[in-house]
């Protein structure tokens, strides 16, 4: 049976305030040929459809535009679709009953059950049923996916996140053995395993993954034929297995996933298990680039940005015109480029075939003697005097060898001022 694996689609998604409705429309474009190509007898979209709970009414008819060409394509294949955390669980189940009659099957929610005990008390448990897809190949080999949508912690139960999302997955991978004892197991889900490895410097991923939610998948024995996973953007192995992988996100998120490879995974699962697993390869419409390179010092004359803007560019033609522009981070140091400097490379850009998305200003490395000598009091009364913002400012350049950027001093600004005035209360 083959399977495409895929997630973290994020229709709807602005980046740095460019629409990127077009760029969605030639990814899906590009799947509907390589399912047509391809012929797979499942397409597993493993969450995070959305870029939010409330997409715009052109994301959607996107969205519901691909599912209509799938069902036009005339073969027997089973669209699962679940939600992630940035979808709207109960928006994304709302076509359901008829979205089933293309084959399209939705899990949005986590569905209950009503039951009574004995002695009359009524309790409510996880309809794990309704998580159990069967999938029938065109050779005869059967299968289940089990269509796990995100998880949030009102849905499981355990003494932690990562305990009650493990219970969960092995309950539901036990339910699928007693119903269906020879078919083989494909698991979907939206999740942060622990060890996976995401952009150090990627804010709006960090953000989103946090820190509380880790599911740990180590030693978990029986385990599905595949897990595939969408939440982190990165395509990966989840650590310390060799069942269960990310396939990425279709677009990069941020200029901190630029060097990601990006693309839907192709499953093959056989009669005894997993076959194979391999990546089909997708190139964004629109690439990413950072001037000067992460690597590279950003210390440059506007003179020398200006050359490297026109040597890594492509030049702007009629032809090639917005349709695969760049889009360009400038990467600068505070206090060399000017305001002027910065118009004057935007002028550069605005000659080649690219879009500047972002200014990254750099903090020069902060004189260490100096800051410790500043801090340095002599008497009680220069302990007293001491500003406890500019105190903790110095500190966090001492330790991090960095100042602070302007939105965290004003944060600190904030904290003191509050901590202050709870005092004099």
């Amino acid at each position: 049976m083959k399977f495409i694996c895929t997630g973290d689609w994020h229709l709807g998604n602005m980046f740095h305030g460019i629409d990127r409705l077009d760029e969605h429309r030639h990814f899906l474009d590009w799947m509907v040929e390589h399912i047509e190509q391809l012929r797979p007898d499942a397409l597993l979209i493993a969450g995070d459809v959305f870029d939010s709970g409330n997409p715009s009414a052109a994301s959607q008819k996107a969205y519901y535009g691909f599912l209509a060409r799938l069902s036009s394509l005339g073969h027997r294949m089973k669209v699962i679709v679940t939600a992630g955390n940035h979808d709207s669980a109960q928006r994304l189940e709302a076509p359901r009953p008829l979205l089933s009659c293309l084959q399209v099957e939705i899990r949005g929610n986590v569905r209950h059950l009503w039951s009574t005990d004995a002695d009359g008390t009524p309790h409510r448990t996880v309809d794990y049923d309704d998580m159990i897809i069967p999938v029938d190949g065109a050779d005869g080999i059967e299968a289940v996916v089990l269509a796990v949508p995100y998880l949030r912690s009102d849905a499981i139960s355990g003494e932690s996140y990562s305990e009650g999302v493990s219970n969960f997955m092995s309950t539901l991978i036990n339910r699928a053995k007693a119903l269906y004892p020879h078919r083989r197991r494909v698991m979907m889900a939206h999740l942060y395993a622990t060890g996976a490895e995401i952009a150090a410097d990627d804010a709006s991923e960090r953000i989103i993954v946090g820190g509380a939610e880790q599911v740990t998948l180590r030693g978990m024995n029986d385990h599905p034929d595949y897990l595939t996973c969408g939440h982190i953007h990165k395509r990966q192995h989840i650590h310390d297995t060799d069942w269960a992988r990310y396939s990425g996100s279709v677009l990069p998120m941020s200029f901190a996933e630029k060097s990601y490879t990006h693309g839907v995974d192709l499953v093959d699962i056989g009669p005894d298990g997993l076959r194979d697993v391999k990546q089909l390869r997708y190139t964004p419409q629109h690439p990413l680039t950072v001037i000067p390179d992460d690597n590279e010092p950003a210390d440059l004359t506007i003179n020398r940005l200006c050359r490297l803007i026109d040597e890594r560019l492509p030049p702007l033609t009629a032809e090639s015109a917005d349709e695969n522009a760049v889009y360009v981070a400038l990467r600068v140091t505070h206090g060399k480029i000017s305001a002027d400097d910065i118009a004057v490379a935007e002028k550069h850009i605005a000659k080649r075939n690219a879009i500047l998305c972002k200014i990254q200003k750099i903090m020069p490395p902060p004189d260490i003697d100096t800051e410790r000598e500043s801090i340095n009091p002599a008497t009680i009364d220069d302990i007293l005097n001491l500003d406890p913002v500019e105190v903790l400012a110095k500190a966090f350049a001492l330790k991090h060898g960095t100042p602070m950027s302007e939105r965290q001093r004003e944060m600190l600004s904030e904290i003191t001022a509050n901590a202050k005035n709870d005092t004099e209360l």
